[in-house]
């Protein structure tokens, strides 16, 4: 089982449909199944009082990653850790590149967990963002 945690305050309307659809496919591809992960949609604020927290950087990032420690709880699954997106970021990108926002959150979502599996050397293929 594959579990996705989705939050998003209500002025970052997301996909969530989609985005489970797109996390799930990334983590199927690796062969995981008993695991769980948190993405986090918010706001530039947010990201920068992270980034100033874990970081020390003063600075707003699209995406961020927090790996957990990599270990099977009692129940078996995997807690691989929490993506944290920053809508307000993912807007910009859209506009820029002529793309809807919810694809631009979408493959923020495959960066994070990219990044989540590298940082708990889970990686062992990276499936394309084409999903």
């Amino acid at each position: 089982m594959i579990s996705i945690l989705i939050a998003s305050g209500s002025r970052y309307p997301v996909g969530r449909k989609k985005i489970k659809e797109k996390a799930g496919n990334f983590l199927a591809a690796l062969g995981m199944d008993q695991v769980e992960v948190s993405i986090l949609v918010g706001g530039d604020r947010l990201l920068r009082n992270l980034n100033r927290q874990f970081r020390e950087l003063d600075e707003v990032s699209e995406v961020l990653a927090f790996p957990q420690e990599g270990k099977r709880g009692p129940d078996g699954v995997l807690y691989l850790g929490d993506v944290v997106i920053s809508y307000p970021a993912a807007r910009r990108i859209a506009m820029e590149e002529n793309k809807r926002v919810d694809e631009i959150i979408e493959e923020l979502v495959v960066h994070g967990l990219n990044n989540l599996t590298k940082q708990n050397g889970l990686l062992s293929k990276i499936p394309t963002t084409k999903a």
